[in-house]
Protein backbone atom coordinates (compact mmCIF):
# COMPACT_ATOMS: atom_id res chain seq x y z
CA UNK A 1 0.00 0.00 0.00
CA UNK A 2 1.41 3.70 -1.38
CA UNK A 3 1.27 6.04 2.27
CA UNK A 4 0.79 9.42 0.68
CA UNK A 5 0.14 11.77 3.98
CA UNK A 6 -0.93 10.62 7.77
CA UNK A 7 -4.76 9.91 6.84
CA UNK A 8 -3.51 7.03 4.58
CA UNK A 9 -0.91 5.80 7.08
CA UNK A 10 -3.88 5.75 10.12
CA UNK A 11 -5.99 4.14 7.30
CA UNK A 12 -3.34 1.33 6.83
CA UNK A 13 -3.36 0.36 10.86
CA UNK A 14 -7.16 0.62 10.88
CA UNK A 15 -7.25 -1.99 7.81
CA UNK A 16 -4.95 -4.27 10.16
CA UNK A 17 -8.82 -5.03 12.26
CA UNK A 18 -6.50 -5.01 15.10
CA UNK A 19 -8.07 -3.18 18.45
CA UNK A 20 -6.44 -0.17 19.71
CA UNK A 21 -6.48 -2.01 22.97
CA UNK A 22 -4.81 -4.71 21.36
CA UNK A 23 -2.54 -2.49 19.67
CA UNK A 24 -1.53 -0.94 22.75
CA UNK A 25 -0.86 -4.05 25.00
CA UNK A 26 1.17 -5.32 21.77
CA UNK A 27 3.74 -2.36 21.51
CA UNK A 28 3.44 -0.59 25.10
CA UNK A 29 1.92 2.34 23.61
CA UNK A 30 -1.05 4.61 24.59
CA UNK A 31 -4.54 3.69 23.78
CA UNK A 32 -4.67 7.37 22.92
CA UNK A 33 -1.07 7.62 20.60
CA UNK A 34 -2.96 4.47 18.36
CA UNK A 35 -6.11 6.69 18.11
CA UNK A 36 -4.32 9.41 16.97
CA UNK A 37 -2.34 7.50 14.48
CA UNK A 38 -5.30 5.62 13.43
CA UNK A 39 -7.14 9.32 13.00
CA UNK A 40 -4.58 10.89 10.89
CA UNK A 41 -2.90 13.39 13.70
CA UNK A 42 0.08 15.12 11.69
CA UNK A 43 1.85 14.95 14.78
CA UNK A 44 2.22 11.77 15.31
CA UNK A 45 6.29 10.72 16.69
CA UNK A 46 7.75 9.22 13.64
CA UNK A 47 9.86 7.03 15.90
CA UNK A 48 6.64 5.40 18.24
CA UNK A 49 4.83 5.13 14.27
CA UNK A 50 8.02 2.88 12.75
CA UNK A 51 8.49 1.13 16.13
CA UNK A 52 4.78 0.31 15.72
CA UNK A 53 4.89 -0.83 12.29
CA UNK A 54 8.30 -3.36 13.15
CA UNK A 55 6.47 -4.89 16.13
CA UNK A 56 3.93 -5.44 14.12
CA UNK A 57 6.03 -7.31 11.46
CA UNK A 58 5.38 -4.94 8.39
CA UNK A 59 8.16 -3.19 6.49
CA UNK A 60 8.54 0.51 5.67
CA UNK A 61 9.91 1.30 2.71
CA UNK A 62 11.63 4.12 1.17
CA UNK A 63 11.38 4.08 -2.90
CA UNK A 64 13.19 7.34 -5.26
CA UNK A 65 9.54 8.67 -7.13
CA UNK A 66 10.13 8.14 -11.23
Amino acid sequence: MKILDVISLGSAIKELNYTQKFLSEVTGLSSSFISDLEHGKETTEIGKVLFLINTLGLNFILEKRG
